[in-house]
């Protein structure tokens, strides 16, 4: 009769702990169904935060890709050829050299290797003598 008792003891705990398990997830769900209506400052917030938000991701975007984001004017464009996604003017013949290489990422850095050094040098147009310098590793 020990074991008897023991093991309804343990079942009317088990049941217990069920009966309380079972309440708090009836009041769980029911503070999940209760929609609290969103007020005129909550929208407010709302927008503002969207606003924020589009303001912050617009300045990170020109931080990492600063060379898509601000366009050459309209009459830099007609000044000839630009070296891959940058603003720096080149030569066609370097043009043509950066097209030759197979690999996408590969012709990216080449391309941000020798923008820098023409930065850095502050030479106006690329020349294939320059690009031929600065492009290797």
């Amino acid at each position: 009769m020990n074991s008897e008792n023991k093991v309804e003891e343990r079942l009317s705990a088990v049941e217990a702990r069920l009966n309380r398990l079972e309440d708090l997830l009836v009041g769980i769900s029911q503070k999940l169904d209760q929609n609290p209506q969103p007020t005129t400052v909550d929208e407010e917030k709302g927008e503002a935060l969207k606003g924020w938000v589009t303001d912050y991701v617009s300045m990170r975007l020109q931080q990492l890709v600063p060379e898509t984001c601000d366009h050459p004017s309209e009459a830099k464009s007609h000044e000839g050829p630009f070296l891959g996604n940058t603003s720096i003017r080149c030569t066609e013949e370097v043009v043509h050299r950066v097209k030759r290489i197979p690999i996408p990422f590969v012709r990216e850095m080449v391309v941000q290797r020798v923008a820098d050094n023409a930065r850095r040098a502050n030479v106006e147009v690329i020349e294939i003598d320059f690009f031929e310098k600065t492009a290797t590793f």
